[in-house]
């Protein structure tokens, strides 16, 4: 079995394609009570990039922003049967800084240019994944005028490691089985838990999508050693199910891409030489891998992926696909991509 190499720690890309994938199980998993009163069959993500001052004011890129339907009106200042009364927006802002200073004062800017612009009310939720706080909670921004707040924003918050990694890795909504590799966990369960995590998502009923997200997240976060989290790697990949490899069947497309590339490497190995083989087996595999893994992104964002564009993909080098990672987060269509 080979290596995987390591997962780059991408927040923005890795959490905004998770949280459109199950943006209703986040709510359903961290606010129950607000999410039973919307409507989350049905949901619009919609431009994140304000421009407050066009054409040359100050530009604003929110990580994501979905338009939804709320079940009963949202805001008291409209009549409960005016044709928008229930239409509502949830912006989510992912943060990976270890304090929240970093966020908190761009809140106020981002949901008054965000109201503004749609002119619909908007619930504003940070994602925090090194500051803990309360774990789920409510946190105020305050703007004063001398000693006088003359504004208070409040927003919704989860706080990843403040909340217990074992009741969510036990839970039956599959997001915070894999978010509770960023969760308190006791360092000397940390490989256990992990373990555990990754035979239940393998065993899921997943789409590919869907379990290359999860699976990669835990990958990323889990907190163990280099060396001992490619042993659990390698255990997983023991393990059989009906005679065939559970971790082989589930694992990453970034890392079968370089299992079934590096195979193709030692085939030429024994015609051109072992090492050069093997050089050219890692290169070709990293590349199928990045391919993928590229696929699973664009799709979470612009939706299924015409025969064109898969094609398309698959004639570029990868210098070029790793610039398409770079720049696919910011894209608003596969057109700016130039597919």
């Amino acid at each position: 079995m080979t290596e995987p190499d390591p997962i780059p720690r991408d927040h923005d890309q890795r959490f905004k394609a998770l949280i459109r994938l199950f943006f209703a199980d986040f709510l359903r998993l961290f606010f129950a009570d607000r999410a039973a009163r919307l409507d989350l069959s049905d949901i619009e993500w919609i431009d994140t990039e304000l421009l407050p001052e066009p054409p040359d004011g100050p530009r604003h890129r929110l990580d994501l922003v979905a338009k939804l339907r709320a079940r009963e009106p949202v805001s008291p200042d409209q009549p409960a049967d005016a044709p928008d009364a229930c239409l509502a927006l949830v912006h989510i802002e992912v943060e990976s800084a270890d304090r929240t200073t970093g966020i908190t004062p761009r809140l106020p800017a981002y949901y008054f240019h965000l109201t503004e612009r749609y002119q619909i009310p908007a619930l504003p939720i940070v994602l925090y994944l090194n500051v803990g706080l309360d774990g789920i909670g409510v946190d105020r921004v305050f703007r004063y005028f001398m000693d006088f707040p003359v504004l208070t924003l409040q927003y919704l918050y989860v706080g990843l490691p403040a909340l217990d990694a074992e009741a969510y890795a036990r839970g039956e909504n599959w997001l915070g089985v894999a978010l509770s590799a960023l969760m308190r966990i006791p360092q000397s369960r940390a490989e256990e838990l992990g373990l555990a995590v990754l035979r239940r998502i393998a065993g899921a009923p997943l789409t590919d999508q869907q379990r290359f997200l999860l699976e990669e997240c835990v990958y990323a976060y889990l907190p163990v050693e280099r060396d001992r989290l490619i042993e659990l790697y390698d255990t997983l990949a023991k393990e059989t199910l009906g005679g065939t490899s559970t971790m082989h069947r589930n694992q990453t497309p970034y890392d079968r891409g370089l299992e079934e590339g590096l195979e193709k490497g030692l085939q030429k190995g024994r015609q051109q030489g072992l090492q050069e083989g093997k050089q050219e087996g890692k290169q070709e595999g990293k590349q199928e891998g990045r391919l993928e893994a590229l696929e699973v992104l664009l799709e979470s964002q612009f939706g299924p992926l015409s025969a064109d564009t898969l094609l398309a993909l698959r004639a570029l080098p990868d210098d070029r696909l790793l610039r398409l990672f770079a720049l696919a987060p910011k894209a608003k269509a596969l057109t700016e991509l130039g597919l």
